[in-house]
């Protein structure tokens, strides 16, 4: 009996060894796709080439910084540029140094380190638990790209399987790993599944900079396409915290997108910045931000013209701005969610988010409960068939013509404009009671609101 224990115990750790020696030397991986496959002749019939702007957007950003006059060449740009020269540096600087490990803390070898225990019984958990399949995806910049797949198309029962024909694309937080992050939500909820690591994380090569983010991002969404053999239409992007940037970035570049689920994200990551750092560097930490860290959530968001869904956490500690002086909680009237809900319907709905309109939604957004929130849409007596049949009416008459912003409200009162700009706010966000850290239940896991 003690040598077939013995054995047992021994072939227990040999596997636990080999599975973390095989899973985290990535390097050693035959390479599944790359991102220039998306034109070949073995493409999916959905499949398109991945769009030129990912590798042109910092050149874009820096060509306008130069100014309308464009060239370097003058006298007058020249002392300004050597003016802005140090500041240029020292921004650099630090931003590839503090400014990466406080904006990207997963990459930091020692917290790899110290997670490593936990990917490893992770990633055990999906490829045996729910047959994942594991690739290794080549983006644009040469970055290696670990992503975990989770087919469910062929689930047993109506709704499983419909569930299962959609597939969403899980975009990690600052700190998460899709061995261990959102992408359970998601699966345990019945979806397919496809997970990746931002570059520098776990198995993914590279730094992790917004711009190695777009990249990855973009050959994961031509790989489901191209080979899992997914449809645009049928896929869904669900961005955790700091995953909104990649999920936004997605739904910009990709249109006809199914639809975009926004998790404790938020519209600008600046105030968040200026949270943490000193006053003093206030002037360092905006240069540093916009050259190296613009992560623009909400103007990426507001070029989707698709499904969204934010979610919002009652207690998130992460994406506020201030605390409560009595209990020293988060104010969830400094949610940065709020922000990122109100450019999204200004966009959309221009004429309805109007004074009035903007009114009835941040005294709605001071809500931190079902019961608050029934309160508030009573005070204001909002008809959610009466919205809705104004919605429809204005969609009718657009014909195919359905891209924003929406011209409808222009000739309600303020009142009704209020009720309607109520109702919009509800259909775009929930609120979920958990802080930041916390994941999403599969049952709090829905897709966006459609007309």
């Amino acid at each position: 009996m003690c040598v077939i224990c013995f054995s047992k115990a021994l072939g227990h750790v040999f596997k636990t060894y080999l599975t973390a020696n095989y899973n985290f030397e990535f390097r050693s991986w035959p390479v599944d796709f790359r991102w220039d496959e998306a034109d070949g002749k073995d493409s999916h019939p959905g499949c398109r080439a991945a769009s030129p702007t990912t590798a042109g957007e910092r050149l874009l950003r820096s060509a306008s910084a130069i100014g309308p006059g464009g060239l370097r060449t003058t006298p007058c740009h020249f002392l300004r540029e050597m003016k802005q020269l140090p500041g240029q540096l020292v921004s650099y600087l630090v931003a590839h140094s503090l400014g990466r490990w406080l904006l990207y803390p997963g990459s930091l070898y020692l917290m790899q380190k110290a997670l490593l225990p936990l990917l490893v019984k992770g990633q055990a958990r999906l490829r045996e638990e729910f047959q994942g399949k594991r690739a290794k995806l080549v983006a644009r910049d040469g970055n290696k790209i670990d992503t975990m797949f989770v087919d469910r198309r062929k689930s047993s029962g109506m709704e499983a399987e419909q569930r299962g024909k959609q597939l969403v694309i899980c975009c990690e937080g600052n700190v998460g790993f899709y061995e261990v992050g959102c992408l359970s939500t998601p699966l345990e909820a019945g979806y397919s599944a496809l997970g990746w690591n931002h570059p520098g994380y776990a198995g993914s090569t590279g730094l992790p900079f917004p711009q190695n983010d777009a990249n990855a991002v973009d050959v994961v969404v031509q790989y489901a396409i191209c080979r899992l053999g997914f449809q645009v239409q049928d896929i869904i992007l669900y961005g955790w915290s700091l995953g909104g940037y990649a999920a936004t970035w997605v739904a910009k570049s990709y249109p006809e997108l199914g639809a975009v689920v926004l998790d404790a994200t938020f519209d600008d990551v600046l105030p968040l910045a200026l949270k943490v750092m000193p006053k003093s560097w206030k002037k360092l930490v905006v240069r540093t931000v916009r050259q190296h860290f613009n992560l623009n959530v909400a103007e990426q968001l507001c070029s989707y013209p698709g499904p969204v869904l934010l979610i919002r956490r009652t207690q998130d500690e992460v994406t506020t701005t201030r605390t409560r002086t009595e209990d020293q909680l988060p104010d969830i009237r400094s949610n940065r969610s709020n922000e990122l809900l109100l450019r999204l319907l200004r966009h959309r709905y221009p004429n309805v988010i109007s004074w009035e309109g903007e009114v009835a939604i941040r005294y709605w957004l001071r809500a931190s409960s079902p019961r608050q929130e029934e309160a508030v849409c009573r005070c204001f007596k909002v008809d959610d068939s009466w919205c809705v049949s104004k919605l429809q009416d204005y969609k009718s008459c657009l014909g195919r013509k359905d891209s924003f912003p929406w011209r409808v409200g222009k000739d309600m009162t303020p009142r009704r404009r209020q009720q309607l700009a109520l109702f919009l706010a509800r259909k775009h966000m929930k609120n979920v009671e958990a802080t930041h850290w916390t994941l999403l239940l599969p049952n709090e896991f829905q897709m966006p609101w459609r007309l």
